[in-house]
């Protein structure tokens, strides 16, 4: 198990369910029993394992636990998240939680937000053949190929906001036989794009402005004096945004967010 991902810990036994089907996995060659409806992860923990990385949100959102399994008939490396992948019959497993993949350091300040930024920095990209194995293996369904011929286009808003719900787990990098590391370059198109391109939120720049000539030290000083008890009845009595608010919607006690 790569990266220290799982330590074992002293097996628990378990009362047998004759009424689930068990299924053979491999974990460090180990040969152990699962319930066939377990995700990776849950295996894991089910075989006696005590996940100590590459475990994160279990929600499919951190990417966290990049895992890779091979199945002993078929050439092919298969790529999961091991908190969404369910385990199948004779699996050999072993996790990633972290893919050593190029990571350029740079100045955002000092960057243009064009193509031939992302080409200074991540040149392998244009080894790219095309191929779509970084698509596939994404589990985020992201179209990661397409982003990456968007940066190669310079078309950095196109490519950050294709790449935005990428979760860092280097599967696509994994498995790409150019090598390039799509997510390092997704997150710089994001960062581009965030620092450079995107509008600047007025309101954002107002509040700045607002704090630095401390214009919320009254508010903040009246709520420093307050004791425990006034807090929580200030908390607990305090308006709550509805579930269906639109973006323009406001408390009608406004004296903590308007500045006079």
């Amino acid at each position: 198990m790569g990266n220290r991902a799982v330590k074992p810990k002293k097996t628990v036994s378990k009362s047998k369910d004759s009424s689930e089907k068990r299924v053979p996995i491999f974990i460090m060659g180990k040969k152990y029993e699962v319930p066939e409806s377990l995700t990776i992860q849950k295996a894991l923990e089910y075989a006696g394992f005590q996940l100590i990385r590459g475990c994160g949100c279990r929600g499919g959102i951190c990417g966290a636990c990049g895992t890779v399994y091979r199945f002993p008939d078929s050439y092919r490396i298969e790529v999961g998240l091991a908190c969404q992948t369910v385990v199948e019959p004779n699996m050999y497993i072993t996790q990633i939680p972290f893919f050593p993949a190029n990571k350029a350091t740079y100045d955002l300040e000092k960057l243009e937000p064009t193509g031939s930024t992302v080409m200074a920095l991540y040149p392998e990209i244009f080894k790219c053949v095309g191929c779509g194995t970084c698509t596939r293996s994404c589990p985020m369904d992201i179209d990661v190929m397409e982003y990456i011929s968007l940066a190669i286009r310079g078309d950095i808003a196109g490519a950050a906001e294709l790449s935005f719900d990428c979760v860092m787990c280097g599967l696509c990098t994994a498995r790409c036989p150019a090598e390039e590391a799509q997510y390092n370059v997704g997150i710089l198109t994001r960062r581009l794009y965030g620092r450079h391109i995107a509008p600047r939120a007025k309101h954002v720049a107002e509040s700045v402005e607002n704090i630095q000539k401390k214009r919320f030290d009254k508010g903040l000083k009246t709520l420093k004096s307050m004791n425990l008890e006034s807090l929580k009845r200030l908390y607990n009595d305090r308006e709550i945004e509805p579930d269906m608010a639109d973006e323009f919607w406001e408390p009608e006690d406004k004296k903590y967010i308007i500045v006079q």
